[in-house]
């Protein structure tokens, strides 16, 4: 470190606060100088030519000249394999038990001495020298990867090794976590290491907060997800294919992973449509939370609300100008001092009552929870902390500290059952204090630093769950654990109740314990087109709820940036205002009356459309599907879908194309197969193909498909069917869950049909006893489109 980075770390953290960075930082790299010794000469290796297998139900064991390899396949058709005796267990991805082997399925001789695995829905094939390749029940290549390389340090140690793999010249990769540059993934490389980027961030920014070695990849042939079950810090390079033009010289897309250590194993599930897969997908890591009703209403935060009257006030702009409001975020600046589970009592002298107060209005109030700990005996969180021995150390057993909000901190091992217990315990003062729900930040984990990573050392000793290892295997795991914690401590605080929660960072199953958010993504044109980047990625990743700081976090938008950052996140799922203490208000009335009458359009067109996005989660629950989707998502096989960016479906009824561009007031947008209708004018559209539609600063193009059925509220508050007509001769439908409040009662999916008789448009509910009269009121639209 230089003086010029000694002076910076100064001028951003403060005097003192700069230097407690450098002085972690330097104790960050002396104990890594200590705890990681290098790993000198390394012997590379490769599997070499095969000798022997082992057939088991689902798969089995093929052994080559220098490793073996283990293959299984379930009878959905998922795929699991693993080299020098890795198997699916443990996995922080992994929920509960792995599926079942296939029984009707067995590992069997093939061609030129390899061996392969035939199974109902996929075909995976072994070649002697030891590249896997998963086929399609028909013989049509989905992907291949290549032999695996190992280099393994001759004294011992973590062996690095590297995956190459092929799919179709035509496939289009996206997923990898979320990334701003996407949502699909150029040629690159994409490094997977949850990072703090210390500051804001833009579309050509890498890595962010959350980062998975999850590939979705669509192509001709099918889609398929290919996880690689490793948290160790590394490297994903993506090389997109290209076809001959019938010259018959096509060129596969490459994949290649880099991992410093840990398993060689991965998963492929594959599937007719990308529905299919996810829904493996949520099989395999689990069902995403069901976040209660009321966190899927609208939401506003700042850092630097300050006080009581502050709260109140802002309250009170949103129900004088009868603005519908759901949630009130209150950042670091609501605690004591910056320290976790504590309250600023002269600032909020009654945060129950006033909790207890906002909540008779509607509105709940969400605590944000930072996992470091201030490391100075007599704050109490410290205090139990250290006598249950939850924090990290290092190699040599000293408490590792680092520099946060509060100042000198410690990091609880989340990692460990008994740390995650006490943990989650914790969250009894947040609820005591009024709070609903819990906003998880700055757990990558972040310790500030003038140079290298913004995080612990990664020699730092962690419990691994009883397996015991280090923060190069667990730093990615960090934000998943501490989800873990506070969900399964507020299910045992309030079993009654569903718990709200989101965090910064995560990892592969992360989708259990709650959602996400954009992070501090940059205030710009730039940074509203990464946000929905950000959440379409992460929807293919199995997390479905998500959202991004509505403005931007860093700095003041201009009206109609704003505008437009509001139309779009009033269709996302987490629809959240945000910003940083020094970037101004977020309030719609802060940006003139205009952007105001706009914004309370766009506001009661999300409460009009709640039971649509209730009706949403609960399918993310049962199936895995996303709310927000690729347009391509009904088509994969249409390429020009497959490069859409700017768009997206919201379940299967709506496409929502937002504006991205300053000044724009048109914009064209590309539509899947069928009639779709623009719900602001009634005009009806023909696809596939693309179509120029008006976007005044009053709204953004959203359509809605031909014959789909839509649970709205209706002018009295109640339920209603939207029905939009269906095509002469085609008919439709659509799915209503209705809500049933924040706890664990059971879901109870309707299924409604709508078709063209006459002229008029008929509604059916769907049950097991046959078709019978829709009993919710119907609204129809688009029959003079």
């Amino acid at each position: 470190m230089d003086g010029r980075e000694l002076v910076r770390s100064v001028r951003v953290f403060g005097s003192v606060q700069g230097l407690r960075a450098v002085r972690a930082a330097w104790r960050q790299r002396r104990a890594d100088a200590w705890g990681l010794p290098p790993r000198g000469t390394e012997r590379a290796r490769v599997p070499g030519q095969v000798d022997a297998a082992e057939p088991m139900p689902g798969g089995g064991i093929v052994r080559f000249a220098r490793s073996e390899l283990r293959i299984s396949v379930s009878a959905g058709g998922t795929v699991f394999w693993g080299w020098d005796g890795a198997g699916p267990l443990p996995s922080y991805a992994v929920a509960g038990e792995p599926p079942e082997p296939d029984p009707r399925a067995f590992l069997e001789p093939d061609t030129d001495g390899g061996w392969r695995v035939v199974s109902e829905r996929v075909t995976v094939a072994v070649s002697r020298h030891g590249a896997v390749e998963v086929r399609t029940p028909g013989g049509v290549m989905l992907r291949r990867d290549l032999p695996p390389r190992w280099w393994e340090p001759v004294a011992g140690g973590p062996a690095r090794w590297v995956q190459r793999s092929e799919v179709p010249p035509d496939a289009r990769f996206f997923g990898l976590g979320g990334r701003a540059s996407g949502p699909r993934l150029r040629d690159g490389s994409y490094r997977l290491w949850n990072t703090d980027p210390r500051g804001s961030f833009s579309p050509g920014d890498d890595p962010l907060y959350i980062t998975m070695p999850v590939q979705f990849v669509v192509a001709d042939a099918g889609t398929h997800l290919a996880f690689h079950d490793n948290s160790w810090d590394g490297r994903v390079t993506l090389t997109e294919g290209e076809e001959g033009a019938g010259s018959g010289h096509d060129r596969p897309g490459t994949s290649e992973v880099r991992m410093g250590g840990g398993p060689l194993r991965c998963w492929v599930v594959a599937g007719t449509t990308p529905a299919r897969v996810l829904h493996g997908w949520a099989a395999l890591t689990g069902a995403p939370a069901l976040p209660p009703s009321w966190a899927l209403g609208p939401q506003h935060a700042r850092w630097g609300f300050g006080s009581e009257r502050e709260v109140r006030r802002v309250v009170a702009g949103y129900r004088e100008r009868e603005l519908p409001l759901s949630v009130l975020h209150l950042d670091i600046d609501h605690h004591d001092a910056h320290q976790v589970f504590t309250v600023d009592r002269e600032r909020f002298p009654d945060l129950p009552g006033l909790a207890a107060e906002l909540r008779g209005q509607g509105v709940r109030l969400v605590s944000i929870v930072n996992p470091a700990v201030r490391a100075e005996p007599g704050n109490a969180v410290y205090d139990s902390g250290t006598a249950v021995g939850a924090f990290v150390r290092d190699a040599r057993g000293n408490e590792v500290q680092g520099v946060v909000w509060p100042g000198e901190c410690a990091y609880p091992d989340f990692t460990d059952p008994a740390v995650r217990e006490w943990w989650g315990g914790l969250y009894e003062e947040r609820l005591a204090q009024g709070f609903s729900g819990f906003w998880h930040d700055m757990n990558e984990p972040v310790s500030f630093s003038p140079f290298g990573d913004p995080t612990l050392p990664r020699s730092s000793r962690h419990a691994l769950d009883g397996r015991g290892g280090d923060h190069r295997e667990a730093h990615n795991v960090y934000g998943l654990t501490m989800a873990r914690a506070g969900y399964e401590g507020l299910r045992r605080l309030r079993p009654d109740e569903r718990p709200f929660l989101f965090s910064r960072s995560g990892w592969a199953g992360m989708q259990r314990y709650g959602g996400t958010w954009s992070g501090d993504v940059s205030t710009g044109w730039p940074g509203l087109r990464a946000s929905l980047s950000l959440v379409l990625g992460l929807g293919l990743c199995g997390v479905p709820y998500s959202g991004p700081d509505v403005g931007g976090f860093d700095g003041s938008p201009s009206p109609e940036l704003f505008l437009r950052w509001f139309q779009l996140g009033a269709w996302l799922p987490l629809f959240r205002t945000h910003a940083a203490i020094d970037a101004g208000r977020r309030e719609p009335w802060e940006f003139g009356p205009e952007v105001l009458e706009h914004a309370r359009v766009a506001l009661a067109e999300r409460e009009r459309m709640r039971p649509y996005f209730v009706t949403l989660a609960q399918l993310a629950r049962l199936t895995g599907a996303p709310y927000v989707r690729p347009v391509w998502w009904g088509a994969p096989e249409d390429r020009a879908l497959r490069d859409c960016e700017d768009a997206f479906l919201l379940g299967d009824a709506l496409l929502v194309a937002p504006v991205l561009a300053r000044g724009a007031d048109r914009r064209a947008v590309r539509l899947p197969r069928g009639r779709w209708y623009d719900t602001a004018t009634g005009q009806a559209y023909e696809g596939p193909g693309q179509v120029l539609l008006d976007a005044p600063t009053s709204r953004i193009p959203v359509l809605a498909r031909a014959g789909s059925v839509i649970p709205v509220r209706g002018a009295d508050g109640g339920l209603e069917l939207e029905v939009w007509a269906p095509a002469a001769g085609r008919t439709g439908g659509g799915l209503v869950v209705r809500d049933t409040g924040d706890g664990w009662e059971p879901a109870e999916i309707e299924r409604y049909a709508s078709r063209l008789v006459d002229g008029r448009v008929v509604v059916e509910r769907l049950t097991d006893a046959g078709a019978e009269e829709a009993a919710l009121p119907v609204r129809v639209r688009g029959l003079s489109g």
